[in-house]
């Protein structure tokens, strides 16, 4: 039998469920299923989607993990997705850390799932960082200053939602809205206020059911040494160079 098999008679045991019952849910025969779970005939991607999403686990964990070692009860919840990421170490048992170029940002919400998109991303290794799951997200626009442009945020991936902290900075990568990086607050019940430090740019909420992946801000990998002013006083210091530069025309007109 192969580990797919056993894993998925595994969970289905463990939740109590028949066969028939299961293979209900999944709209095909008790036969077709039992040679599923008996590893004498493999499902096709479309019904091992729809058993990865039946029990809220990965794709790529169902087929090489033994989900006997996963506390899976105690991850967060989404509504298609609950994910056990694998950790890659070195020799030394230091972490790797993926990073996510912004060529290969689009293609990351579908991606970050499958082993062959994670594994062709590049990697580095930063010691400091200590042991978890870390990885780094390019980042776009000025809402978060003074990270600009073009930065690397590297991320300790969370995987509970109780583990978010009010006020803290996170990446955030939803359904609807990608990959960003902002400042995350829980003021409802499966609900995230999501805030950017340049007031320039309203907050606003994401609920659970969005989510595919949170990162909680570890470091930031820059290249700039630019001194960071807030959008609030370079927009001061903008209407004094315009007064200063209108007093001056006055003066040279008279």
């Amino acid at each position: 039998m192969s580990l797919f098999s056993d894993n998925i008679r595994n969970l289905r045991e463990k939740r109590a469920i028949s066969q028939e019952k299961l293979a209900k849910s999944l709209v095909i025969t008790r036969g077709r299923y039992v040679k599923y779970e008996n590893g004498t005939s493999e499902p096709p991607y479309e019904i091992l989607k729809k058993i990865a999403h039946f029990y809220y686990i990965s794709i790529d964990l169902l087929l090489s993990i033994d989900v006997r070692k996963i506390p899976s009860d105690e991850l967060v919840k989404l509504e298609d997705n609950r994910l056990v990421l694998p950790i890659i170490v070195d020799a030394a048992g230091e972490s790797f850390i993926e990073i996510v170029p912004n060529k290969a940002k689009a293609g990351y919400l579908t991606g970050y799932a499958d082993p062959e998109f994670i594994e062709s991303l590049q990697h580095i290794l930063l010691p400091f960082l200590g042991s978890g799951k870390y990885r780094g997200f390019p980042v776009e626009g000025d809402s978060m200053p003074p990270n600009e442009d073009g930065s690397i945020i590297v991320g300790r991936y969370i995987e509970r939602l109780g583990e978010v902290l009010d006020g803290k900075t996170y990446i955030l990568v939803t359904k609807s809205e990608g990959i960003v990086y902002k400042r995350l607050n829980k003021n409802k019940k499966n609900t995230l206020v999501v805030e950017s430090d340049n007031r320039f740019y309203p907050a606003y909420e994401v609920k659970a059911s969005d989510i595919i992946e949170i990162w909680e801000y570890v470091c930031n990998i820059g290249r700039s040494d630019r001194k960071y002013e807030s959008a609030e006083t370079t927009n001061v210091k903008d209407m004094f160079l315009e007064l200063k530069r209108e007093i001056h025309d006055l003066k040279t007109k008279h």
